[in-house]
């Protein structure tokens, strides 16, 4: 056994160099696209081996979530079912969003929806206010596309366009039980 760890470590001793030093693999620190010692540059996929959009490095590259498309969401229920289950998804991987404080916001957007017509654009205005609160205090940043998918519903101030985000807000919830 020792005597092939002392092989081993003439084997090392032979390689060239890597990337950036002694002991680190292709990104600095030798750590991964997820920071946990991983290199993560042998996937399947793509010509370099892996799948993931990024630079030369093999870094990911995050452009922040997708936006969701205020037509396709009023007029397509698969769509606004498919954004319910991205977003959920992405809060599960990024945040720590409890229950209470989405169901308190789909509260409130279920209020705004049956205020006056009058008030209505009003309510969600506030409602995006209390959203943009939220994300910023609990960091959920996963919910930075309903903020921006609710002030292209405020600034359209369409019946059909709040309760389709009502629908949508109330698949997040659903899904996120």
């Amino acid at each position: 056994m020792a005597e092939e760890q002392r092989q081993e470590g003439k084997e090392r001793e032979n390689r060239p160099p890597r990337e950036g030093g002694p002991n680190r693999g292709p990104r600095e620190g030798g750590r991964g696209p997820r920071g946990n010692g991983e290199r993560g540059d042998r996937r399947e996929g793509g010509p370099r081996g892996d799948d993931r959009r990024g630079d030369d490095r093999g870094r990911p590259r995050f452009e922040g979530p997708p936006e969701i498309e205020l037509e396709k969401l009023v007029s397509d229920s698969l769509y606004l079912d498919n954004q319910a289950h991205a977003i959920v998804s992405r809060m599960r991987d990024m945040d720590s969003g409890t229950r209470s404080q989405l169901r308190r916001l789909y509260n409130a957007v279920r209020r705004a929806v049956r205020a006056p017509e009058n008030e209505r654009q009003h309510e969600f205005v506030m409602v995006r206010a209390r959203l943009a609160y939220t994300i910023a205090r609990h960091s959920l940043r996963s919910l930075d596309t309903l903020e921006k998918l609710l002030l292209q519903v405020t600034r359209r101030n369409d019946a059909r366009g709040y309760e389709r985000f009502r629908d949508l807000f109330e698949a997040i919830v659903a899904y996120n039980e």
